[in-house]
C-alpha cells in the first residue's frame, strides 16, 4: 500500500521504509524508518515497536536477584527502535561532524587489536558519549532521540515472548554472538550488525555482541520500579544500565532479562549502544 504526504513516498507494512520527513500519521508497527541528516544522508535505520504490556525480569525462574520480582510494564505509546546497534560508520560521521576523537575498533590496552569498523558496532563508547550522539541526531533530524529505557529495551529485545531469549528456552547455536552461543566470533571479537536473525519485532543483536547502554540508573532489585515504561532515574547509584550481553558474555547474561552496569565514563570494547525515537 503506497500513500503520498507532501511529496513524500510512505511505504506501510512490514518490509516498508518510511522517510519520515513530512510524514502526518504514525507508520504501522514493523514500519523501518529512516531519518534524514542535514546534508541529505540517510540516519541509522529503525523499527516502529507496537504499544504494549509485558512482564519484565525472570520470567521463568532462576536469573539474578537484581531481575526480580518480575512485574507487568505497560507501554502506552509506541516507539522507534534502532533496528541494529550503532555502527562505527554511523558513530564515526558524528565525531567528524562535532571534532570528536573516534573510538577505538578493537582493544584499548594489551593485546591490542583492531577488528574494522564500518558495519561492525561501535564500542569503547561511555554513557556520556552515548548521550551526546543520541542529540546529535536529534538536532539534525528534527525528531527526538534518545538512549531506551530499561524497560523499553527489554520490551524490545523480547519481540513478545517470554522465555529466556527471544528464539527460545535454550541459547541453541549460532543465534547470537557470545562466549558459547556457537559462532566463530564467540569470545573473540565482534560480528557485523545483522549477521543474525531478526526477533520477532525486526531487531537484530539483541543478545551479544555488545552491551547497550539505557537510559536509567542502575538499582539492586526492580522493587519500585516503573511500571509504565519511563527510565527510572535518580538515587545514589550513579552507575547506568547497559543490556543484551556482548561477544564475550556467558550465554546467561544474553538472556532478555539479564542486567548488567557501568559508571557513565566507562569506556570498553564490550560496551555499545541502540538507539530509541519517539513517535
Amino acid at each position: 500500500m503506497v500513500r503520498v504526504f507532501i511529496g513524500v513516498i510512505v511505504l506501510l507494512g512490514l518490509a516498508g521504509v518510511v522517510q519520515a520527513a513530512g510524514v502526518k500519521e504514525q507508520p504501522a508497527a514493523g514500519t523501518v524508518v529512516r531519518d534524514r541528516l542535514r546534508d541529505g544522508t540517510p540516519g541509522p535505520e529503525l523499527v516502529v515497536i507496537p504499544a504494549g504490556s509485558f512482564r519484565m525480569g525472570a520470567i521463568n525462574g532462576g536469573g539474578d536477584p537484581d531481575e526480580k520480582p518480575v512485574h507487568a510494564v505497560t507501554i502506552s505509546r509506541p516507539f522507534a527502535m534502532g533496528r541494529y546497534e550503532i555502527t562505527f560508520a554511523e558513530y564515526d560521521r558524528f565525531c567528524q561532524a562535532t571534532g570528536r576523537e573516534k573510538p577505538k575498533d578493537g582493544r584499548r590496552w594489551f593485546p591490542f587489536s583492531n577488528w574494522g569498523r564500518d558495519h561492525r558496532p561501535v564500542m569503547n563508547v561511555t554513557w556520556d558519549d552515548a548521550v551526546a550522539y543520541t542529540r546529535w541526531l536529534s538536532e539534525q533530524t528534527g525528531q527526538r532521540y534518545r538512549l531506551p529505557s530499561e524497560a523499553e529495551w527489554e520490551y524490545a529485545a523480547r519481540g513478545g515472548i517470554e522465555e529466556r531469549y527471544w528464539w527460545g528456552f535454550s541459547v541453541g547455536e549460532n543465534r547470537a554472538n557470545c562466549k558459547g552461543c556457537g559462532s566463530k566470533w564467540d569470545n573473540k571479537l565482534t560480528s557485523p550488525v545483522g549477521a543474525f536473525g531478526a526477533n520477532p519485532f525486526g531487531l537484530f543483536d539483541t543478545a551479544g555482541n555488545v552491551w547497550e547502554w539505557c537510559q536509567d540508573n542502575w538499582h539492586e532489585s526492580y522493587e519500585g520500579a516503573p511500571t509504565d515504561g519511563s527510565a527510572w532515574q535518580g538515587g545514589e547509584d550513579k552507575r547506568r544500565v547497559q543490556r543484551g550481553g556482548s561477544f564475550g558474555s556467558k550465554p546467561r547474561y544474553v538472556r532478555s532479562s539479564a542486567r548488567g552496569r557501568g559508571n557513565p565514563d566507562g569506556r570498553y570494547v564490550y560496551l555499545g549502544l541502540r538507539v530509541l525515537r519517539e513517535l
